[in-house]
């Protein structure tokens, strides 16, 4: 009982703040954006493991666990997840029960569990530092073969919906957004968090807990810059088009044209840059 009776962390945190404007200054209430840990556990067989442990936005927590444990190749499909719940174990403290996720995988459909020959432990910062060469990419994901199209009026409109549909970064003004759109435009899911890897991650597991994998002939839009986790997860999730509103690194362009994926950056106002794979972006003379 206790544990429904702890409240969950929200989405913001309330603050007290002295603002200085000009020659003034006073004291105001501010909403901060949440940053706690999440500790992602599977469950096989009576083993209990800790797969990861990130600084998230509290909120989409489960979709988060699926979405990782797919983009590190843990999983492939949601027949692979037996189910997702918070902490229930009444040695872990009330507190942190809503930020412990238990992940059951099925005995006769699981990867090892030795699979993870490493805790994955990441802050909001860094994503999946340390992690594996591009060799290693290459042998669970493929390159991306898609005829998605879209022109350049397609491409200035995204930065727009995407704030449109921003609703916690309106009162804060500190998380990174994930957008996925379908091919003509239309907002399929956003999602928010401190860390702009878990961004995506929470879409990737959205779509694994709907059957919505992989997902071609979509547009991703990410707040900020393009970076190799961002495009390592991309990949795995199928996404043929990577939009940024901030520069791409070299490793991710390097991921990008190695699979297929078109990489755009500075995706911002009437201008954008089209790193690779530039043949699914009309030009507007030729779709004049």
């Amino acid at each position: 009982m206790e544990a429904f009776e702890t409240p969950r962390p929200g989405l913001t945190t309330p603050a007290r703040v002295v603002t200085f404007a000009d020659e003034s200054q006073r004291e105001v209430g501010d909403d901060l954006a949440t940053e706690e840990p999440l500790e992602i556990r599977l469950v096989l067989n009576g083993r209990t493991q800790t797969a990861a442990v990130t600084m998230r936005t509290p909120g989409n927590d489960f979709e988060l666990a699926a979405g990782f444990l797919h983009s590190e190749g843990i999983v492939a499909s949601r027949e692979e997840i037996a189910g997702i719940s918070y902490c229930i174990d009444p040695a872990v403290d009330a507190e942190q029960r809503y930020n412990i996720v238990n992940v059951g995988i099925p005995g006769a459909q699981a990867r090892p569990l030795e699979r993870l020959e490493r805790h994955f432990t990441m802050s909001s910062a860094c994503g999946v530092c340390g992690k594996a060469s591009i060799e290693a990419l290459q042998t669970r994901a493929e390159r991306i073969d898609d005829s998605l199209a879209v022109d350049a009026a397609f491409i200035r409109g995204l930065p727009e919906k995407m704030r449109e549909a921003q609703r916690v970064f309106a009162s804060t003004g500190g998380l990174h957004a994930a957008a996925l759109f379908d091919k003509n435009g239309n907002l399929l899911a956003l999602r928010e968090d401190v860390g702009r890897h878990n961004a995506l991650d929470k879409i990737v597991g959205w779509a694994l807990m709907n059957g919505k994998l992989p997902l071609h002939g979509c547009v991703l839009l990410v707040s900020g810059r393009a970076s190799y986790e961002l495009l390592q997860k991309s990949i795995v999730a199928g996404i043929p088009m990577v939009c940024a509103v901030s520069a791409p690194s070299s490793l991710a362009v390097q991921l990008a044209q190695d699979f297929g994926i078109t990489l755009l950056g500075f995706v911002r106002g009437s201008r954008f840059n089209v790193y690779t794979h530039r043949e699914r972006v009309a030009s507007e003379l030729a779709s004049s």
